[in-house]
This record gives structure tokens, sequence and C-alpha cells, in this order.
């Protein structure tokens, strides 16, 4: 899930191919797929580093700005999805759009899920059927437009139902590492999308950053000033959490800051079977065979 933020493993899942059929998902020039090759996770890799540090301005380390790669360990076991443009050849510079993908039952038997470096997590993992974090999502400069995340959704969608998945969270990002900057996002999403006590993530007590800094009244839209408020509010926010807020997407408790990718992160919780969103129901008739 966020979108950000050395290892060229080949994903785990061992199954490029979206929901066992021969090939992925395409839209005109466009496939969205699993990677199924160490090159296609390091093009990958490639990508979130034009990103995620190039563009965004993270911190890279020496080791990094070398290897021109945003990597870490979690990549060596998770699936990868990909959106590639066939228009573009068949190299890295192929890959447009990539997402993270890791199952509770992988993290398992590795070594966790990256949000737990962030958040507690034990109420999400404490959640009944498979769960799925969602992380390092970026999409090429270029690619940014409605049928691209569309396509994206469209593999999101069939990778949930192909693996019963019943609940998706993980890190989503504010730029900037200053809270009293975000303070209006940050509030709107504690008093209108903070997740129930019993799926409540909470960041890590070292970590820990108050969200609750403007009172309600502020941000409410109980009188024309304070309409403007929200509307500045909603305005703030990232379009990836107000995409996740569409799906009927819940933050946890408390935000914490990342200097390395010079951001604010909230943990953002979707329970699948309460998603709002008619897009994404979209997507899930589209893939599961039924009709629209």
């Amino acid at each position: 899930m966020i979108a950000r933020p050395v290892g060229t493993t080949a994903s785990v899942g061992g199954a490029g191919a979206l929901g066992g059929e021969a090939g992925g998902l395409v839209a005109g020039t466009l496939e969205v797929r699993l990677a199924v090759t160490a090159a296609e996770i390091d093009a990958a890799q490639a990508l979130r580093y034009r990103v995620f540090y190039e563009e965004m301005n993270a911190r890279a380390t020496p080791a990094v700005s070398a290897h021109r790669r945003d990597s870490d360990g979690f990549d060596a076991y998770c699936d990868h999805l990909l959106v590639i443009d066939h228009k573009r050849g068949s190299g890295a510079e192929a890959v447009v759009g990539t997402y993270r993908l890791l199952r509770r039952s992988v993290a398992g038997r590795h070594g966790g899920f990256y949000t737990a470096t962030e958040f507690d997590v034990a109420k999400l993992v404490a959640h009944p059927g498979e769960i799925l974090e969602l992380g390092r999502s970026c999409v090429d400069a270029a690619y940014r437009t409605r049928p691209t995340m569309q396509l994206l959704w469209k593999g999101i969608a069939r990778y949930v139902l192909q693996h019963s998945i019943s609940l998706m969270f993980g890190c989503a990002s504010l730029p900037g590492t200053e809270p009293q900057a975000i303070a209006q996002p940050l509030s709107y999403l504690y008093h209108y999308h903070l997740a129930p006590p019993h799926l409540r993530a909470r960041a890590l007590p070292d970590r820990y950053v108050e969200m609750n800094m403007l009172p309600p009244g502020e941000i409410d839209d109980a009188a024309a000033i304070a309409q403007l408020s929200v509307r500045a509010a909603l305005a703030a926010l990232p379009p990836l959490i107000k995409g996740y807020l569409r799906l009927g997407g819940l933050v946890g408790e408390g935000a914490v800051i990342d200097h390395q990718f010079n951001t604010t992160d909230v943990c953002i919780i979707v329970v699948t079977d309460r998603v709002t969103d008619k897009y994404f129901h979209h997507y899930l008739r589209q893939v599961g065979g039924g009709e629209d």
C-alpha cells in the first residue's frame, strides 16, 4: 500500500498469471500480472527507485544510490504485481506500475509484515481468514491515468478472489515530515475514518505521532467555513489514500514519520466484504466471471 517505499529473488507466489491463466489481464498494450523472474522484480525495484528517490526525494543511502534500486528484505518473499506496457518492449522499461503483495500465510513463514515495523498490527493479524498487506505502490509519471489505475485494481481484485482475502492493509503516506503542516488531513482521518477498536492498528510507542491535532469543529461540515476545512483536508490527501477511503477504508491510531522517504505514514485498513466502491465490485464481478 504505500506508495513508496538488494533482493532480486523471484516471487514466492510462483505464478505470473493471476488466477492461473496463461496470461494476465490486458487492456490495449497494457497487461497486469505477477512477476515471475528475478529480472522482472528488479525492473519493479528500478521503477520504485525512480519514483520514490528521484521524483519524491526520498533519502538514499550510498548503497541505494549506487544500485539505483528501492529494495528491502521483504521483496524476496512478496508477490510483485506489475503493469507492463508491451509497446515499450520486453525489458525493464516496459514495467510502468507495481504493487507489492504479502499474504499472512507467506509472512508467517518468513519475516512478518513490513507494516509491523511502524505499527502494532496484532489486531489485524487476529482477523479471521487470509489477510493481505499492500505496499510499495507506484506508477510511472506518464502512466498515472485512469486505465492504468483501473488495471492495477483489477489485478488486486483478482488476487483477492484467488486467495480469499478478507482484509487488506498497509502503510499509506502523506508527503512531508512535519505533522503540524498536515494537521488538517491527519485530523480528518482520525475523526471520520478511525477503525473500530477490534481493527485499530496503533503506531509503535517510540514512533507514535498524534493525529488528533484539530477539534472536530474545525473539520466539521456544520457551517460553511467548516465545510471549506473539510474540503481542504480532503484536497490535501494523496490520491492513493482517497482511493482507499472510497473503498470504505479505515485508519489506525497514530501516524509515523518516515525520514528516509520524507513522509508521514498512516495505517490503512480495508475489510473486503465491506468494500463500498462500485468500481471495485465491478472489477470483482469481471474477474470472477460474473455479470455487470
